[in-house]
């Protein structure tokens, strides 16, 4: 266990929180421990990662009542994790449960509730051995959560598994809560990866056996999915997204300093006109083919727009076909700073789920390349219900290919602040972009949602 630091005296709840050690885990879990401590002193927040992610997240700015703690590394590497998700998996689930019950023993004062990941259910077993209150916090959209708590429906209707180049187009409204979407949109469906959904499905089970359940999105941007299954549960279901750094956007926070920076983005975009610049990350994690790479790379360099490009290890190589003569080709940047900035007037992206919320925070169009997993039903809602973007894939499948002729025309016409219909798509992620703001306000969902779990949770005692 790494050293905590004394609980404050005025502590009247300890919430012990374990995320899945990934960044699009970890990150949301983390805003939401701010905001918690922002909100009420009396809640001291014990933030337990592994000793790798600890090493990452050590000197980021916290609230005092926030302190962390380590437990050891599942795996040798980070590198095992992105060279085998499977293998990483497994691991996670088998080797994290015993050391986090081991530091729950060591840790003082008692815990009154764990906030879990939903894909540790384990945490949900160590809790109700110990009579300790558990919320599984669940980091995509309630859109996704309902695909996976209902995928049994789609073998008894003879969807899975389904051949997606044939059947991919072929929508279904059976899912509840879901609007009709597209086979091809359903994470898994062909039957490949299926030891990552028989995981994913097995974590999802663990909930009923939770005392709550996080939803990280805005209500009203999933009222009818979170309607459904606040229904399908005795235990209180609260929708307290974001959980992005919205309350960070307004402090003077120095950037961290990443290998090959040397180029001031947000200078560069300081003087660029406005809503003229797309903004293009594929998330931290899973990439694009190299192929594939290329080929945007061409389109947008053809197509004449202004960019900023996140390429992470494909920054050096990529400088080398576009040159910095319309944008800028990064390593890393701080994207939600990124998204606000009012240069921006586009976010091509994989449609991770912390990505779609920034950007919907931030009222930018999407331009939606989804790779796999939740991905595809978080392009669905950007494109089909919220109608704030278009896909840059139409055909189905995970595989198919976009041509550089396409990304060219796709990319000219999306940035057209002249056309009628981009204007109306702008329009619209402007109202929807409000209703995500109110939501936090006072006396707004996600707000009140979270004072109401506040309320719960001070009420527990470690028994």
């Amino acid at each position: 266990m790494d050293s905590v630091r004394a609980a404050p005296t005025t502590t009247t709840c300890h919430m012990v929180t374990m995320p899945y050690p990934a960044r699009g885990h970890i990150n949301p879990m983390m805003n939401l421990c701010k905001i918690l401590a922002l909100k009420k002193t009396g809640i001291l927040v014990t933030f337990v990662v592994t000793e790798e992610w600890l090493g990452f997240i050590a000197s980021d700015p916290m609230p005092e009542n926030i302190r962390l703690a380590s437990i050891p590394n599942v795996v040798p590497s980070e590198l095992v994790r992105a060279a085998n998700m499977e293998t990483f998996a497994e691991a996670v689930y088998t080797k994290m449960e015993v050391p986090f019950e081991r530091l729950l023993d060591q840790i003082e004062p008692p815990p009154s509730v764990i906030v879990a990941d939903t894909f540790l259910c384990w945490a949900v077993g160590v809790g109700n051995r110990r009579n300790i209150p558990v919320a599984s916090f669940w980091p995509m959209s309630a859109a996704a959560f309902s695909v996976f708590q209902h995928f049994h429906l789609f073998a008894q209707n003879r969807h899975f598994p389904v051949d997606i180049s044939a059947q991919g187009n072929e929508r279904v409204d059976y899912v509840p809560g879901i609007s009709s979407t597209r086979l091809a949109d359903i994470p898994f469906i062909d039957g490949n990866k299926q030891q990552i959904l028989q995981g994913i499905q097995k974590n999802v089970q663990w909930v009923a056996k939770a005392q709550y359940l996080l939803f990280t999105s805005t209500y009203e941007h999933e009222s009818q999915t979170i309607d459904v299954l606040k229904a399908e549960f005795p235990f209180p279901v609260y929708a307290i997204g974001p959980t992005i750094p919205f309350f960070d956007l307004a402090e003077n926070i120095s950037l961290a300093s990443h290998d090959d920076s040397d180029l001031n983005y947000l200078e560069w975009l300081d003087c660029q006109p406005r809503s003229s610049v797309l903004y293009i990350s594929m998330g931290s994690y899973i990439s694009l083919s190299s192929a594939q790479t290329d080929e945007l790379a061409a389109g947008l360099r053809d197509s004449g727009a202004r960019f900023l490009w996140v390429a992470r290890g494909e920054t050096r190589r990529l400088k080398e076909v576009y040159g910095d003569h319309m944008g800028l080709v990064v390593p890393w940047c701080d994207q939600f700073r990124v998204l606000s900035h009012s240069s921006i007037g586009g976010f091509l992206t994989h449609c991770g789920w912390n990505s779609t919320k920034e950007g919907v925070f931030c009222g930018v169009p999407f331009l939606t390349i989804p790779i796999g997993a939740d991905q595809l039903q978080n392009s669905r809602l950007i494109v089909e219900d919220w109608k704030i973007g278009w896909r840059v894939k139409e055909d189905a499948g995970e595989s198919s290919f976009v041509t550089r002729e396409k990304i060219r025309g796709l990319v000219k016409n999306f940035m057209d602040l002249e056309s009628d219909e981009v204007k109306e798509m702008r329009k619209r992620a402007s109202e929807v972009q409000q209703i995500g703001q109110r939501a936090i306000a006072e006396k707004g969902s996600s707000e009140t949602n979270i004072s109401a779990f506040v309320r719960d949770i001070s009420q527990c005692q470690a028994r």
